[in-house]
Parts: C-alpha cells; structure tokens; sequence
C-alpha cells in the first residue's frame, strides 16, 4: 500500500498485529460460547504476528496454538484461521516448508475434529466442505509465499546483474582509458620529445659556437635553449605520469607538480622577460601552502597568458598579480597589447584549457579585452585543504 511507505517496518507489523486483534476480540464477543480465556487467546495469537518478519516461527508456534484454543473452545469459524493463516505465509515467504505445513494440518485437522464431535446445528457435509474451503486459502497462502519468494530472490539477481555490469562497464572504460593514455604516451615521445630534442641540441650548438668566436650570445638565443630545456623536463615528467598512472589520478607531488608550481613562478616571468616581454610581479596576501591542483592550475594560467601576450599582444607589457586570500586565490594577468572590445582575440585552445581548469577547481575565469585596451586574464580559485 503507497501510504504505508516510508513507515518502519516494525510499525507496519504492529499495524497489522493491531489490526488482527481488533478484529478477532470483535468475533469474541459476538460469539456467545467466547469468554476471558478466548479473549486473551485471540490477543495473543494475533499480537505474535508483529515478528512475522524478524523470526517468523515464533508467530507460526504461537498462532496455531492461540487460535486452536480458540477454535476448540468457541467454534467461531473461519476467523479463527486467519492469524494462522498470515503465519504460515510468514514462514513459506522465509524459506521453510514443513513447520507450516505441519502447523496448518494439526489446525485444520483439530478443527474439524471438534467440529464434528460437537456439531450442532450444522451438517457433517457442510463441516467437511467448510474445512475444505479453509484447506484452499491455506494452500493459496503458501503458494503466494512461494511466489512472493522467488520473485524477491529473481529482482535480487536483476540487481546482482546490474551491479555486475556497472561494474564491469566501469573496468572496461578505465582499461580503455589507459590504453589511449599510453598511446597518447608513445604519441606524444615519438613526436614532440624528437622536435624539442632538436631544438634544444641546435640552440646549444649556436650558443657554444657564438662562444667560441667570442661573440655575445643573442639573449632570445639564451631563452631557447633555457626553455626547451624546462619543456624537455616537463615533457617527460608528463609521460611519466601517462605510463606510470593507469587510473588516471595523477601524482600531485611528482616532477610534474613539481616544475608547476608558483613557488617557480619568478623563474617563468625572468623566461618571459628574456624573450624581450616587459613583465612585473606582485604578489598580495599572506602567502602560504596551496592544494597541489590549485597552485599547479595558477602556474599553468600565468604560464599560458604570459605565451599569448608575447604571440598576439606586438611587444606589449604585463602584469602578473596574485592574491593569497583566506578562502581563495586569485591570479590576474595584464597587458597593454592591441587588443580591445571591438576587435577582441578569438579564443584557442590556450583559453580553453584555462577555462575548464578554473572549471574543475569550482572557480571562475575572466579572460577579456580591457576597457583601456590591451587583455586581461583573471582566475579565481577557491581554496579547499592543503596537500
């Protein structure tokens, strides 16, 4: 029933106990052969039904003894079987089989026994047959346990399979996963680590041999070989992580993690200005330790607006400025380049990785021409417990 859900069950059973022992004292005192023994039978019988879930022979035991007491003293008829009735479903529905069997042959065959010796007023064919009428309801009662069972224990299976094949859709996805994360590996090692190789070994060769001829070595030339070597480093410290993490959970304090960090972050704006690029730092707020995935999130920002400014700003300048607030950290970067509200800078790849950074952390992302021109970056990170 829809309004009992949500009830404890044992508040239902206590219902249901209730509800039987009101109806049974109901046909102990319109019978007139009934008295105080019948009536504390019937209570009994009846209130022993609240355990028909928990321990379901207690009720099965107790029951047909109540209601044979009953039957044999008053001869009330088939209301006497109805406690009996719910116990032996309650005890086919947990499995057993002889108890209730055995239970509802002694109370249909006492019943009809006495009801044959004491007879009056009815035919011995009506007895049998009313006896018979009771030995369907009780083979009926049995056979909807039977099935109530069974169907219990098949939506059980049905679960037992679904939980099974989430399970394995769930294996299945992080084995694919990590199939593509080691190709991407290869990829990644067979392409990239050969072409910053190379340009790593040519900028060496051209600073070692402006050298030799006692030329001063140009400071762009410097900032290549400098920075294709952090690429090179951060690069493999990437395939480390894809090869060595199959799950995908990453290792916040790898060399990864730890080349992407703002404790580097004046090493990244001294690169920056190395290529020529006008940079400041300010840093406000009590600085203190950062979440692994928030510090390397600020890092990787600065990094790539920092790259955009020196691509598409034409020799602009820019502002670095971070925040360390109590409950988040705010990174901003600023620059006097070309671009404005009319003619803003269509999006890339660069600022889609920010974006779904900031995402993932919970913050926001501002990236926009300025109202004075130029373009401005500005992440907002919250900050959750330190790792």
């Amino acid at each position: 029933m829809t309004f009992l859900r949500g009830w404890h069950p044992l508040a239902v059973d206590s219902a249901l106990a209730a509800v039987v022992a009101v109806m049974l004292a109901a046909a102990v005192l319109v019978t007139p052969q009934a008295g105080a023994l019948d009536l504390a039978a019937v209570l009994v019988g009846s209130l022993s039904l609240v355990a028909w879930r928990r321990a379901p022979l207690v009720p099965l035991l107790v029951g047909t003894v109540s209601m044979l007491v009953f039957s044999v003293h008053a001869q009330p008829g088939p209301p006497a079987a109805f406690p009996v009735l719910m116990a032996v479903f309650a005890a086919v529905w947990a499995g057993h089989r002889l108890l209730p069997a055995l239970a509802s042959a002694v109370f249909l065959g006492v019943s009809l026994a006495t009801s044959l010796a004491t007879a009056t007023g009815q035919s011995p064919k009506d007895i049998v047959q009313g006896t018979t009428l009771l030995l369907g309801w009780f083979l009926a009662s049995g056979v909807t346990a039977t099935v109530t069972r069974q169907r219990q224990a098949y939506l059980e299976q049905v679960e037992q399979r679904a939980a099974e094949a989430e399970r394995t859709r769930e294996e299945v996805a992080r084995r694919r996963a990590g199939e593509e994360r080691l190709r991407i590996a290869r990829e990644l090692h067979d392409s990239l680590t050969h072409s910053i190789s190379v340009i790593k070994v040519q900028a060496g060769v051209a600073v070692h041999l402006a050298r030799k001829r006692g030329e001063d070595v140009p400071g762009a030339l410097l900032a290549i070989q400098e920075a294709s070597g952090d690429a090179m480093r951060e690069l493999r410290a990437t395939l480390e992580v894809l090869r060595d993490d199959p799950d995908g959970s990453g290792d916040p304090d790898g060399s990864a993690a730890q080349d992407s960090r703002l404790d580097r972050l004046d090493d990244l704006v001294e690169r920056a200005r190395s290529t020529g690029l006008a940079a400041t730092v300010t840093i406000s707020g009590v600085r203190h330790e950062l979440p692994a995935e928030v510090d390397r999130a600020a890092y990787r920002i600065v990094q790539e607006a920092l790259t955009n400014v020196s691509r598409h700003a034409g020799g602009a300048g820019a502002s670095v400025r971070v925040d360390f607030g109590g409950d988040e950290l705010v990174v901003q970067v600023d620059d006097d380049g070309l671009a404005s509200a009319d003619a803003p800078p269509v999006p890339g790849v660069g600022l889609l990785g920010m974006r779904e950074r900031v995402t993932a952390l919970g913050g926001r992302l501002r990236a926009e021409p300025r109202p004075e021109g130029g373009f401005t970056v500005r992440a907002e990170l919250p900050l959750g417990e330190p790792t």
